[in-house]
C-alpha cells in the first residue's frame, strides 16, 4: 500500500548522493530498512495511511507515504496531505510562552492565577493556589489529572450532543469551582491538557491576540509554514485533509472529520502537512545561517526547554510513548518538550493522540538531525462485547501496538547515529 513508484524516485536520486558524500550506502542502507519497517508496522496494524520524513540539516528530507487519506473516496496520502497533529502543538504553546518570558511580558515562576483570575475558583486542599506557577504548567507538575475531562459518552449510539472538545473558555471557567488539585504542585508529574488550556489562555490575555492568530504570526509565518493552521481547514486547503479512524480488532470507526478543537486549540489544535513540520523540524534542529530562527526564540531558550526537570511518571499507569524511552530509559520532562538518553546522547520529542490521529516529533539536537511519523489510526485496547468505539477526542493506543516505540528504537539504535557521524 505505500507509494513505492514516487519513494523510488526519491532514493534513485538521494543514494547516490550519500555514495558521494560519506563513500558508503550506510545512511541510504538505513533509511531503506527504516522505510520497510514502517510499511510493515502500518500494514500489520491496520493503519489506513501515514507518512514518515528524516530531516539532517539542510539535506533534503527522506520521506515516504503510505495507503489512504481517506477510505471513503481511496484518495491516497501524499506530501500535501494534511494531518491533525495533536499535543505536538503543546510544544508551540510552551514556544510561544517563552517568547513572551524573553520579551519580559511574565516571569515563569509567577503564580498562573496572577493571569488567570479565575483559578482562584479551584480547590487545592495541598495548598495556596498561589503555588501552581507557569512554570509547573509547562511540566505537567501543577496538581491537575490525567485524564482532564470529567465526562464521556455514556451511550455509544447517541453522541453528538457532547462537544468534541470545549468549545469556549466559559465551560472550562464553570468546571474550574469542581475541578480539585490532585497533589501539591511541583512535587510530580501527571499529563494535564487542562494546563495547557490555561496557558493559552495566558497567551491570549498577555498578546492580545487569539492564541491561533499569536502563533501564526510569531511561529508559522516566519518558519515559511504556509499551509499549516488550527482547527478547520482553509477552503483551499479542505481537499488534503486526512480522515481518521479508530480500530479495535476488525472494527474500523471514523472520527469526526476536519474537526475543530474548540477552546483546546493550545493543547492539540495545529493541522499540517508534512513538509511544513519539516521546517518546524529544521528550526529547532538549528542553523546560525537562518537568523529568523533567533527571532522565533534564542537558542538558549530551546535549551532551556530541553533540560529535564522531573520524571514524566504517572503512578499507577502502563508506559507509553509519553513516558517511556527506548530500551527503558526513563524520560524526564522539560518546559514543553520530553527529553531522555540514550547512548550518550540527548534526544528531545513529544507525541500526540487525538481523535485517531497519533503522532511523533523527536529531535537529536547534536547530530541535527529530526524524525516525524504520523498515522490517521489509533489502534485501540480490545472493548467489552458491550461496548462501541465512538468520536473520542481524547484517544489513547494500545501501549502492546503502537508503533512509534518500535521506531523509536530503530532511530536511535541505528539511524540518528549514522546521520550524526556525518558533517
Amino acid at each position: 500500500m505505500g507509494d513505492v513508484p514516487r519513494r523510488l524516485r526519491l532514493l534513485s536520486f538521494v543514494a547516490p548522493m550519500l555514495t558521494v558524500a560519506c563513500g558508503c550506502v550506510t545512511v541510504f542502507a538505513q533509511i531503506e530498512t527504516l522505510h520497510a519497517a514502517f510499511n510493515s508496522a502500518l500494514k500489520e496494524r491496520g493503519i489506513v495511511g501515514g507518512g514518515f520524513t528524516f530531516v539532517h540539516g539542510s539535506a533534503a528530507p527522506a520521506e515516504f507515504f503510505y495507503g489512504e487519506a481517506r477510505q471513503d473516496t481511496h484518495q491516497r496520502v501524499d506530501s500535501e496531505t494534511t494531518y491533525n497533529w495533536a499535543s505536538i502543538t503543546k510544544t508551540m504553546t510552551a514556544i510561544a510562552i517563552l517568547q513572551l518570558r524573553d520579551r519580559g511580558l511574565l516571569s515563569l515562576d509567577a503564580p498562573a492565577v496572577r493571569y488567570l483570575p479565575e483559578l482562584r475558583q479551584l480547590h487545592d486542599a495541598h495548598g495556596s493556589i498561589e503555588d501552581i506557577t507557569i512554570r509547573h504548567l509547562l511540566t505537567h507538575s501543577g496538581g491537575f489529572r490525567n485524564p482532564t475531562w470529567p465526562w464521556d459518552c455514556d451511550d455509544a449510539s447517541d453522541c453528538n450532543w457532547q462537544p468534541f472538545e470545549p468549545t469556549r473558555w466559559a465551560q472550562v471557567a464553570a468546571m474550574l469551582p469542581y475541578t480539585h488539585v490532585e497533589f501539591k504542585a511541583g512535587s510530580r508529574w501527571s499529563y494535564s491538557n487542562l494546563g495547557y488550556v490555561f496557558l493559552g489562555q495566558i497567551i491570549e490575555r498577555l498578546s492580545g491576540d487569539d492564541f491561533e492568530v499569536y502563533v501564526d504570526k510569531n511561529i508559522l509565518k516566519p518558519l515559511g509554514m504556509t499551509r499549516s493552521y488550527f482547527d478547520r481547514a482553509p477552503y483551499f486547503l479542505e481537499n488534503h485533509v486526512s480522515a481518521s479512524y479508530l480500530r479495535s480488532g476488525a472494527t474500523l470507526t471514523a472520527q469526526p472529520f476536519n474537526f475543530d478543537t474548540g477552546i483546546t486549540t493550545s493543547n492539540s489544535g495545529l493541522k499540517s502537512p508534512i513538509p511544513d513540520m519539516e521546517k518546524y523540524a529544521r528550526f529547532l534542529i538549528g542553523d546560525p545561517k537562518e537568523p529568523v530562527y533567533q527571532v522565533v526564540l534564542k537558542r538558549s531558550s530551546l535549551e532551556e526547554a530541553w533540560t529535564g526537570i522531573l520524571p514524566a511518571v504517572e503512578p499507577g499507569q502502563p508506559p507509553t510513548p509519553y513516558t517511556a524511552g527506548p530500551s527503558g530509559q526513563q524520560p524526564k520532562m522539560g518546559l514543553g518538550f520530553f527529553v531522555f538518553d540514550a547512548g550518550g546522547k540527548r534526544y528531545v520529542y513529544h507525541d500526540g493522540d487525538q481523535g485517531g490521529f497519533s503522532a511523533e516529533l523527536l529531535v537529536d539536537p547534536s547530530g541535527k538531525s529530526a524524525s516525524i511519523v504520523v498515522v490517521n489510526t489509533t489502534v485501540m485496547v480490545a472493548p467489552s462485547p458491550n461496548d462501541r468505539l465512538h468520536p473520542a477526542s481524547n484517544t489513547q493506543p494500545d501501549p502492546g501496538s503502537d508503533l512509534r516505540q518500535v521506531l523509536r528504537r530503530m532511530l536511535v539504535e541505528s539511524v540518528f547515529p549514522v546521520y550524526a557521524n556525518r558533517n
